[in-house]
């Protein structure tokens, strides 16, 4: 659906990305993380062939989005980050322009606009001026005229910026909806928010890209051990010296709760083992789990240690 190869983007003597490959595949959803100035805003420009990269190529359904701009550009729908809309048009007015600005047939554009409408949520303000929407609204009426011409391809740049908790959750429900029969690139500060929506995570710092691969893939290739967490009866100094007992586990501390943090061999699960020795000694287990790092922790650690191998 999207392949970027190679793509470098210069401003005079500052390279504001540097080689960038990657592919997007057909009905992922893809999180495209990075710290303000890493270069995500930019390359979402350069796929939507709002500008041309400097050097490198970018193809979306095959499109080249610099010899193909025109063709490439009837293939995706973008929301960027400041939502541009006319706040003077009513919403089916602003709809009706960009139907037409995106080469829908006038014949299909009524039934185009009650359709996207109808998906997100915008049927009971459809006759009011976009001027006097909330954000919440805004940021739907921007969603609707991204989706207007039907696209196979959706990106989206932080969709959710500015909104209250409320208004993120019905934003976020609504591109799950619109997830089932597209590709989505997102980008969004909110990593829970990425976590929830995306199939895959690519993590851009200083310009480049420094991992890209499922949330859970890129723990396991993080994480230096094991680390499980429990809650145990009252008896807990007896309990961290037979679980320290344990072959594979390097390490048993008291976490901020009040459990215990055990960390073991790398991939290994000692979990059977604890509980089955605890039980043994007549120590009662209330809770144990495996912990993952969350993809805070993975972002801060990539981000981390590529600024200090740079």
């Amino acid at each position: 659906m999207i392949t970027i190869e190679g793509l470098c983007k210069d401003y005079g003597p500052r390279r504001a990305i540097r080689d960038l490959s990657f592919d997007v595949r057909q009905g992922e959803v893809l999180g495209f993380l990075g710290p303000n100035g890493a270069g995500k805003t930019t390359t979402m420009k350069i796929i939507t062939a709002f500008m041309p990269p400097s050097s490198g190529r970018v193809s979306v359904m095959g499109f080249d989005t610099v010899k193909d701009t025109v063709k490439a550009r009837r293939c995706i729908g973008y929301l960027p980050e400041n939502n541009p809309l006319y706040n003077d048009l009513k919403v089916e007015s602003f709809l009706a322009f960009a139907a037409g600005a995106k080469g829908v047939k006038p014949s299909q554009r009524r039934a185009r606009i009650k359709e996207v409408l109808h998906a997100c949520g915008l049927e009971e303000v459809g006759g009011r001026l976009i001027g006097r929407l909330s954000k919440g609204f805004r940021q739907r009426v921007g969603l609707a005229q991204a989706l207007i011409n039907d696209p196979p391809v959706l990106v989206l740049d932080e969709p959710t910026i500015g909104l209250d908790p409320k208004q993120i959750y019905e934003i976020r429900h609504l591109i799950k909806e619109v997830s089932k029969e597209r590709t989505i690139i997102l980008s969004s500060h909110i990593l829970p928010e990425v976590s929830q929506l995306c199939d895959r995570v690519a993590i851009i710092n200083k310009g480049a890209i420094v991992a890209i691969d499922r949330p859970e893939n890129l723990t396991t290739g993080l994480r230096e051990h094991t680390s499980i967490t429990l809650r145990v009866g009252a008896d807990q100094a007896e309990a961290a010296r037979i679980i320290g007992g344990i072959p594979g586990v390097v390490n048993v501390a008291q976490a901020e709760d009040g459990g215990l943090v055990v960390d073991a061999v790398r991939d290994s699960d000692p979990r059977p083992t604890i509980v089955r020795r605890l039980v043994e000694a007549d120590i009662d287990v209330f809770e144990i789990t495996r912990r993952d790092l969350s993809l805070e922790e993975i972002f801060m650690r990539l981000i981390t240690e590529e600024g200090a191998s740079a």
